[in-house]
């Protein structure tokens, strides 16, 4: 018995036309309630921000449906006429932000952008640099847990113990001593300037490779808040959704052409199948818009309020590791207060405010507890925070933590309760998708 094509389409009606409330009710106010958390609450988390609601329209676009394996005019699938134009878009708009001369906007993430250029240069077991986890390194960076540390051979750099800054003299040594074939200079919990000419002098000197995974700053690079890693460094690497403020991804950046076949092998056929393309849009949407006036003076505000939120803290008690912030976040040292980070956390959490715990340099605590939380930024400036905002929120933080010191994990039920009605009043005065 055959189906009738009028059964066929009543059939699919409810697939065509029924929005996500009424398919997938859990899912709904799953992210309903996450819409709520945003709006209600301060985003601290260094590595997180808010996109605009084009780079949303563009990651949830039509383009899910595309596979295109393969790079522009050299696709494995037929069809790709549109995703060869957007993706192309966000090349040369890469390109043309960041002052480089290709581009790979294909990497699904940060860690998977890292792994393409270890598998495109580096053989296992070889040697690199990187900065150490304890002193604000990433995953990806040569920690034994990740496969950075597990197939190669990584050599640690960190920081002074006096002033907890990078000891280039120190990283020159260790750079001598074990001639790796690539360092990364950047990191996932540092504070202060990066002195790329200094590394790229220290990488001829031993003949290596300079990579720079500039995840964190990328954004205040894109404005002028922070120098740029070109021409210093050989490749550059970043996500795309911390200071940047685009959809969560990776991309590679570099000016050699010698890196491009083996950077564009590594990425596709080596470690990815298909890119995301409405992922890889959304890039595109993003890059567009840090290129506008507007997104350079985004990228200043978000130091401004960095340095305002460290004054703030200091002032009121709380201890800054190096002293202070030359971009958009800061560690916060809670052992005076014998709070530990984890404490802090969650007690800061009780009052909608939003950070990490994380470990700060010469740590004692494991990283589950840590002796410190990392602040940014890039959040609350998207919100329109000032320094007035910023010197405000740190108000807030210190009164959470000295009940947390007085009152051990469980805090002081009043001080937070007082706190997140003061968050709500700067929550309302800066909203977050306010037609959502």
């Amino acid at each position: 018995m055959s189906t009738k094509p009028s059964e066929v389409l009543n059939s699919m009606d409810a697939f065509w036309n029924d929005d996500l409330a009424t398919a997938d009710p859990e899912i709904a106010a799953a992210i309903s309630k996450e819409l709520a958390r945003q709006q209600d609450k301060i985003e601290l988390i260094a590595s997180e921000n808010i996109a605009s609601k084009a780079v949303l329209e563009a990651t949830g676009s039509v383009f899910t449906n595309k596979y295109a394996e393969g790079y522009p005019g050299k696709r494995y699938y037929g069809g790709c006429d549109y995703a060869d134009v957007v993706e192309t878009l966000a090349i040369e708009r890469a390109k043309e932000l960041f002052g480089c001369n290709f581009a790979n906007v294909q990497p699904n993430s940060g860690s998977q952008m890292n792994q393409a250029v270890f598998l495109a240069l580096l053989q296992p077991g070889d040697t690199f640099m990187g900065l150490d986890l304890n002193s604000g390194g990433h995953l990806t960076h040569g920690s034994p847990v990740n496969m950075s540390g597990k197939w190669f051979n990584p050599v640690s750099y960190g920081v002074r113990e006096g002033d907890e800054l990078i000891d280039m003299d120190a990283v020159a040594a260790t750079a001598r001593e074990h001639k790796p074939k690539l360092i990364i200079c950047g990191g996932t919990a540092y504070s202060r300037t990066w002195d790329f000419s200094a590394f790229r002098a220290i990488a001829d000197e031993v003949g290596a490779i300079l990579l720079c995974d500039m995840s964190h700053i990328s954004g205040l690079v894109a404005g002028g808040a922070h120098p740029s890693p070109f021409p210093h460094c050989d490749i550059v690497t970043s996500t795309t959704h911390k200071s940047l403020r685009g959809p969560r991804s990776g991309i590679i950046l570099w000016n050699d052409e010698k890196f491009t076949k083996p950077l564009n092998m590594a990425v596709f056929p080596g470690l990815q199948g298909g890119p995301l393309m409405h992922v890889v849009a959304a890039k595109a949407v993003a890059f567009r818009e840090a290129l506008t006036p507007e997104f350079k003076s985004y990228a200043h505000r978000i130091v401004e309020n960095a340095r305002a939120l460290a004054a703030s803290l200091e002032e009121n008690g709380l201890r800054i590791v190096s002293g202070g912030t030359d971009n958009h976040s800061m560690l916060v040292d809670l052992t005076a207060k014998n709070v530990t980070g984890k404490d802090a956390e969650k007690g800061l959490d009780r009052a909608w405010l939003t950070c990490n715990k994380n470990g700060i340099p010469f740590d004692t605590r494991s990283p589950f507890i840590t002796s410190g939380i990392r602040l940014g930024t890039p959040a609350g400036t998207t919100r329109g925070f000032g320094p007035a905002e910023f010197r405000t929120v740190g108000k807030l933080i210190a009164e959470v933590v000295d009940g947390l010191s007085k009152n051990g994990a469980e805090g002081d039920a009043q001080i937070e309760e007082s706190v997140r009605g003061r968050v709500a009043e700067l929550c309302a005065a800066f909203p977050v998708y306010p037609n959502a």
